[in-house]
């Protein structure tokens, strides 16, 4: 089993929701993140005063797969709907998960899933 972790810009969340669903991808979890990486921060105008935002709004999708196969199909959908071809466009990470384990009924593994 493998854990994908993406992280893209907020506005690419229902694309990339709607990319993965459409390629038999549903279970997964969205957090509201904040990151500082290569698009810096930017500066702002409140009620007339300049401020620096160095940690810019992104949207984390973590989503647990059985197969590699679903590992290959997850990273290209993501990086289709996420890809806007600018700065900031986010990461995806892949990790391996050695367990998982259904809470309400104690089925383990790709059962779980």
């Amino acid at each position: 089993m493998k854990k994908i972790e993406a992280i893209i810009k907020p506005f690419k969340l229902e694309d990339v929701k709607d990319a993965l669903v459409e390629a038999g991808i549903e279970g997964m979890t969205i957090s509201e993140v904040k990151g500082y990486g290569r698009q810096q921060g930017h500066s702002e105008l409140y009620r007339g005063a300049e401020y620096i935002v160095e940690f810019i709004p992104k949207v984390k999708i973590e989503i647990v797969v059985s197969a590699e196969k679903y590992e290959k199909i997850a990273i290209e959908t993501i990086m289709k709907a996420a890809q806007t071809g600018k700065i900031g466009d986010g990461k995806i990470f892949v990790t391996d998960i050695e367990k998982s384990i259904r809470i309400r009924t104690g089925e383990e593994d790709e059962d779980a899933l």
